[in-house]
């Protein structure tokens, strides 16, 4: 029974929509408290350097990763069964009930790079996860990363991170998983991916970084440490850190979680961060929500994808995962993803303690489409307030990071020809 538990909640962090509940949240994925999961950065308004967890692996832990074999690749150019490089067709569902196909097509030869680290997905049965992708890390990158492959050339490293198996007997206070490796095993192998991407991979190249929950955790502390007012920041195109919380001054766009990288206002601005956590209006976060919370006199950072500028996106580009859902009455859906134009709302708003984006969906009797997807982490069979619409904060906005990472690779090339 666990393990079918655990399988469930891998699907569900790959977007795939199929939502159980029990007495305990169920969590696919890494929230981002600091106590919690290594490697956090502390939201402090000039953030330290990331000493609290070691960026090798202590003695008598697991060796050093190494990037040169293409087996430690998730995804990377030129390596065999890419996950990055399948069927990702998408049907629009019109409010009319009519149906569209949407063809899907990569480019090998973009101008820009990206790299990505993915979130808590891993059903290995220890803290720390192996190398060995499985059906839950094809997964994910099919949701969240294989789409951006139409603007940058993609790299994902497996890393050796903190199990979903260890992080659900964390929240819950049940058994632990048996130990294995140290939460520094996963810093280690991010920032050596990174290091090996740089050294063979890169050659001068724009390079949009990415990340979901326990990676975005990643790729702050990678940023922070080794890209934040370094040679390397101009390489970025943008930081793209969705599903966790970073810092900024109130009133200001820069400083905060990062010295010296502003947060993205315009499609066509680069060097700069997106980040949000996405929660449904009628579902807000908790006060007890580390997602989109406020720290002192430093405000979350929420940037809606569909709208840099600010205010509400009437229709946001989502791409649902299809799984078994009924999306139009009496359609027949065969690609792996759904568009369902002017079904949500979306608009980063304060309340209470917190800048989230909020998701509204707009549900009409008049509509032939489904009214809600059905998003959301649940708890005691409802939605839990403190993680919102996690699993799908990628999904939502999909075809406007699409977009944005487009524009931006246009803007970062024509300023370095």
């Amino acid at each position: 029974m666990k393990r079918l538990l655990l399988a469930s909640a891998a699907l569900l962090a790959a977007g795939c929509g199929h939502n159980y509940a029990s007495s305990v949240p169920q969590i696919p994925v890494a929230p981002t408290m600091a106590a919690q999961l290594a490697p956090q950065v502390p939201n402090a308004v000039a953030p330290p350097a990331p000493a609290a967890q070691p960026a090798t692996a202590p003695a008598g832990s697991s060796s050093r990763t190494d990037y040169s074999v293409p087996a430690n690749w998730l995804c990377k150019p030129g390596v065999a069964n890419n996950p990055c490089e399948v069927n990702i067709d998408a049907t629009i569902v019109k409010a009319d009930g009519s149906t569209e196909l949407l063809k899907y097509a990569g480019n090998p030869n973009a101008p820009i790079d990206c790299f990505y680290v993915y979130p808590t997905v891993s059903l290995d049965p220890f803290t720390q996860s192996d190398l060995i992708p499985g059906p839950e890390e094809f997964n994910v990158v099919k949701s969240q990363l294989a789409r951006l492959g139409s603007q940058c050339r993609i790299f994902a490293p497996m890393y050796r991170q903190f199990s979903l198996g260890a992080l659900r007997a964390r929240m819950s206070g049940g058994a632990g998983v048996p130990t294995r490796g140290t939460p520094a095993d996963a810093n280690a192998d991010v920032d050596d991916a990174w290091a090996w991407y740089l050294a063979n991979e890169n050659k001068g190249r724009g390079v949009v970084i990415l990340g979901h929950s326990q990676g975005s955790g990643q790729i702050t502390r990678l940023i922070a440490a080794k890209v934040d007012g370094k040679p390397d920041q101009a390489k970025l195109v943008s930081a793209i850190i969705m599903g966790s919380t970073i810092q900024v001054p109130k009133g200001a766009d820069v400083g905060g979680t990062f010295r010296s990288i502003p947060v993205c206002k315009t499609a066509g601005q680069t060097g700069c961060v997106i980040s949000f956590s996405s929660f449904r209006d009628t579902v807000p976060p908790a006060e007890t929500s580390n997602f989109g919370i406020n720290r002192g006199e430093t405000e979350a950072v929420c940037v809606n994808p569909a709208a840099l500028g600010g205010g509400k996106a009437t229709s946001p580009k989502a791409y649902w995962s299809t799984a078994d859902k009924a999306w139009a009455t009496g359609k027949k859906i065969d690609t792996p993803f759904v568009m369902t134009p002017g079904l949500t709302t979306t608009e980063c708003v304060r309340t209470g303690k917190h800048h989230y984006l909020q998701v509204h969906f707009n549900a009409d009797a008049a509509d032939a489409r489904i009214d809600d997807p059905g998003t959301d982490v649940m708890a005691q069979g409802k939605p839990d307030p403190n993680w919102g619409l996690h699993l799908n904060d990628a999904n939502i906005v999909m075809g406007d990071l699409v977009d944005v990472v487009g524009k931006q690779s246009a803007a970062w090339t024509k300023a370095h020809p």
